[in-house]
């Protein structure tokens, strides 16, 4: 059974075994998402950085295999209508590319995350 401090670990180890800027932005990304809300934590699945609010999937940090720029995962991306938000061959989910080499354009995310989170807030992503 993997508890609370492996898991803590395996985090730290996703973002610490990245080249910068790869890492400096990810680990940025990660900042500003948890500072969004109280009810927001952390945990792994798949492999990758998961975000959950009030223990429901809200969003991922990831990067693309090809260039491996980082990108944030709207698990509800389908209810979004954001700039820069893409589906690609996604039904549900979508994602928000950021530039490893440029400012974060920390208004949009922020934006763009409080979008998602609005939608769990009023209730249209149900939270048991």
């Amino acid at each position: 059974m993997t508890n609370k401090k492996d898991i803590s670990e395996e985090i730290e180890s996703f973002y610490l075994n990245k080249e910068e800027p790869f890492r400096s932005c990810l680990l940025a990304l990660r900042e500003i998402i948890l500072r969004q809300d109280e009810n927001i934590t952390e945990t792994r699945k798949w492999g990758m950085p998961c975000f959950c609010f009030k223990k429901k999937m809200f969003c991922y940090l990831w990067m693309e295999k090809t260039t491996h720029k980082p990108y944030i995962l709207m698990v509800e991306g389908k209810h979004l209508n954001f700039p820069g938000l893409e589906s690609g061959n996604r039904t549900r989910m979508k994602i928000y590319k950021i530039d490893p080499n440029k400012d974060i354009p920390i208004d949009s995310v922020e934006e763009l995350l409080n979008m998602g989170l609005d939608l769990y807030r009023m209730g249209v992503i149900k939270i048991k």
